[in-house]
């Protein structure tokens, strides 16, 4: 067994594994963490040393910035400002989950997540692990844990296997789904508008309130 990749799957086992990563990425480090799409690469989304060190782990650039993960749909409004209703009673219905939204930041937040425009993309991940470490430090930017152009990692092991000893620890939640990324949806103008299509269909999400299709 590889010592950075570290078994997180069990909630009765998983404390030291998590102290270690909460210590990791409290000082600036990165750490890989399973979601319920493909596991990801994660660094403080306050500490934009450690967001450079996850975009050069990963080979992109800082038009590329990272999506922020967050534990629970009541940090969107500590992150986000000028929300729209129809985006709010996304998040309710499908947070967590597959559904990430692009909405403005709020302007006072101390971060750096390279060339956002003023945006920042959030979701809250339906899996046990990622939201029991989220809850612990608080949001984290996290992107697929692969590098650029590599198929997203659906084990730990494969995670490591591409980012190797730029990763401190790898927390081992079992094989992520990897089926299915998550659909997005832009928030940030004036009606909503469907960016990527992933886990959740349009016709789910107009159940709930109107998003436009991608345009051609």
């Amino acid at each position: 067994m590889n010592e950075r990749i570290t078994p997180a799957s069990d909630p009765t086992t998983w404390g030291p594994a998590l102290d270690e990563a909460v210590n990791v990425l409290s000082r600036g480090g990165l750490v890989v963490l399973p979601t319920d799409t493909v596991y990801g690469i994660a660094a403080d989304a306050f500490t934009p040393p450690a967001v450079q060190a996850l975009l050069d782990a990963k080979g992109r650039g800082r038009q590329m910035p990272p999506p922020v993960l967050i534990g629970d749909v009541r940090t969107l409004d500590g992150l986000a400002t000028d929300v729209p209703e129809g985006a709010r009673a996304l998040a309710e219905a499908f947070w967590p989950g597959g559904l990430t939204l692009i909405v403005r930041a709020q302007p006072s937040l101390a971060w750096d997540l390279g060339e956002t425009r003023g945006t920042v993309a959030l979701r809250v991940p339906d899996h046990e692990t990622a939201r029991a470490l989220l809850r612990r430090t608080g949001p984290l930017a996290v992107s697929s844990a692969n590098r650029t152009g590599s198929p997203a990692a659906v084990t730990a092991q494969d995670a490591y296997d591409q980012l190797g000893d730029s990763v401190a620890v790898y927390l081992d939640g079992g094989d992520a789904p990897g089926q299915v990324a998550s659909t997005i949806v832009d928030a940030t103008g004036p009606t909503l508008r469907l960016v990527r299509a992933g886990a959740i269909g349009l016709e789910q999400l107009n159940e709930v309130t109107p998003v436009e299709g991608p345009t051609a």
